[in-house]
């Protein structure tokens, strides 16, 4: 391991360690203080969080987008503060530590027993959301999760969520796939966070005005497997409490391909993720390029054209 990944590793692991014995007070300030020093250092991510915001919010001034830069940054530590503490979070500040609107979407189409597929944006904390699901409703789920560098990081992570109730797959190896659809198929629940997908089987969706690619996977595992898809939005409040929607189902045209299913799926879930994402820009938390544009210029709409002019 080197240096840098002992480093990595190590302040994660302070964080879990250290972070989650803070009284909830201090680690709430302590947060806001870190998410302040690193906007004013204005390094890359802060300035990738602005420049996606300037998409979600067309027109906004410089002030406006230093703003919500800020309270971007500060909801992004909210995320990791909170996941830091919730190893040790009690039952009961579990289950009142997220209120989600419409959720008979959800206990419906699990009492169907069919199977159902949440996909999630980067919005909010998804982790508590899960958390919540596998101890106010009791309902276990499987999900999937990047492999990390350095690999005792990866582990960190999926002991972390294992232990929130959670099963965690590789989402490298090419085994995951089958193993999500076998769990619907068995009538399971299966979480993925599904807003950025940078692999070449991406789907191209429009997202927010130009093009971007998300991942095939909920569309294809329900279509598979008969499972229901639902999109699912979160966002915080004044409150200590997160908040969070769970949309209608995503239908499976009647028509098409596979592929042209899935892309039809695909932006449905893009249309979902958007309107939460509008709603709450400053709970997004993108700090990576999203789109084609930013990616690679020549790969944005029209720059073939452009090129032949």
């Amino acid at each position: 391991m080197s240096a840098r990944d002992r480093l990595t590793d190590g302040l994660y692991g302070a964080g879990w360690g250290t972070v989650k014995k803070l009284p909830e007070p201090a680690a709430v300030r302590l947060g806001r203080t870190i998410a302040d020093i690193a906007w004013k250092q204005r390094g890359a991510g802060v300035r990738r969080l602005e420049s996606n915001y300037a998409r979600v919010v067309p027109g906004a001034s410089p002030e406006r987008l230093a703003a919500l830069s800020r309270a971007g940054m500060r909801s992004y530590l909210r995320y990791w503060m909170e996941s830091f503490r919730l190893p040790a979070w009690s039952t009961e500040r579990i289950k009142g530590g997220f209120a989600p609107k419409d959720l008979h979407h959800l206990t419906d189409g699990m009492d169907a027993g069919k199977g159902v597929i949440l996909a999630l944006p980067h919005l909010a904390n998804w982790d508590l959301a899960g958390a919540w699901v596998t101890t106010k409703l009791g309902i276990p789920f499987t999900t999937v999760a990047e492999r990390l560098k350095p690999e005792t990081l990866y582990d960190r992570f999926v002991a972390y969520r294992e232990g929130l109730g959670m099963e965690v797959l590789p989402h490298s190896g090419g085994t995951a796939f089958g193993t999500l659809a076998r769990r619907l198929r068995d009538g399971g629940l299966v979480c993925l966070v599904a807003d950025r997908d940078l692999s070449a089987s991406g789907v191209e969706v429009e997202f927010f005005g130009e093009t971007a690619r998300m991942p095939a996977g909920p569309a294809l595992l329900a279509q598979q497997t008969g499972a229901l898809l639902l999109p699912v939005t979160l966002w915080y409040d004044d409150s200590p409490v997160m908040q969070g929607r769970v949309h209608p189902p995503v239908e499976v045209p009647e028509s098409g391909t596979r592929a042209e299913k899935a892309s039809v799926m695909t932006q449905a879930l893009a249309d979902a993720f958007a309107t939460g994402i509008a709603d709450h820009p400053e709970d997004w938390h993108m700090l990576q390029r999203l789109w084609l544009k930013d990616l690679d210029p020549a790969k944005a709409p029209g720059a073939r054209e452009r090129g032949a002019q």
